[in-house]
């Protein structure tokens, strides 16, 4: 949506409202990069410094990064979201693996009840990709697909409240599946997920669930070696 100018008095606050609003409907998504500061003064018409100071309240409130020298990011969707993810990068593996515990087996079982055609083809496409990279042993690959299989699991919930948590999360559980990859003992078989992609298929919401629990429990062993 386009940003409209800003007229009135309290103009920080107003600034930060429109930002708000830019990242509450989505159309800028966590990862994504926001408008320069220049760019963004020219289009709320008011002044650099009043931009700066609603960047930097927002970038507080844990919604957005500013990295020096690339620009500033979208962190969080929420300020919730920012506490969660700020909490995390500050939590042991084990502790991020139980966090996705949570999610992940709920996530599975409300997949398997409530995916749709579009869903299991994005869950295919993944798992495809996955088992390539995997035998491949390009490990960077194998995060990427990875984490696009377990994304397209929570998608196919349809639970709104669940995929944002997940996405407020998402870059945790990334660096999580890149630990555990690249941390992998030798000669290890690595984790199937195909009896959570059949389970899915199959409308079979309690063997989804015990194959969830399954792979994450065996990660958390894994971690705690």
């Amino acid at each position: 949506m386009p940003l409209a100018s800003t007229r009135r008095t309290g103009l920080v606050d107003q600034v930060i409202s429109q930002l708000r609003t830019q990242i509450d409907s989505g159309e800028w998504a966590v990862g994504d990069r926001i408008p320069t500061e220049s760019e963004l003064s020219e289009q709320l018409e008011v002044g650099r410094n009043t931009v700066r100071e609603a960047v930097r309240a927002l970038s507080h409130a844990g919604l957005l990064e500013i990295r020096q020298g690339a620009g500033t990011f979208v962190r969080a969707s929420s300020e919730l979201g920012g506490a969660l993810r700020r909490r995390l990068e500050r939590s042991q593996l084990r502790e991020n693996l139980e966090v996705r515990r949570a999610l992940e087996v709920e996530a599975a079982r409300l997949a398997a009840l409530q995916h749709t055609t579009d869903d299991l083809a994005d869950i295919e496409r993944a798992l495809s990709l996955r088992d390539e990279a995997w035998r491949e042993q390009n490990m960077g690959a194998f995060v990427e697909a990875d984490f696009a299989f377990h994304r397209a699991v929570v998608n196919a919930t349809h639970n709104t409240l669940l995929t944002e948590l997940y996405d407020d999360i998402a870059q945790v559980v990334y660096e999580s599946i890149a630990h555990t990859a690249y941390e992998q003992p030798p000669n290890h078989e690595g984790i199937d997920h195909s009896g959570l992609a059949q389970a899915i298929r199959d409308s079979a919401p309690e063997r989804a669930l015990r194959e969830a629990a399954c792979y994450l429990d065996e990660l958390l062993a894994l971690a705690a070696e």
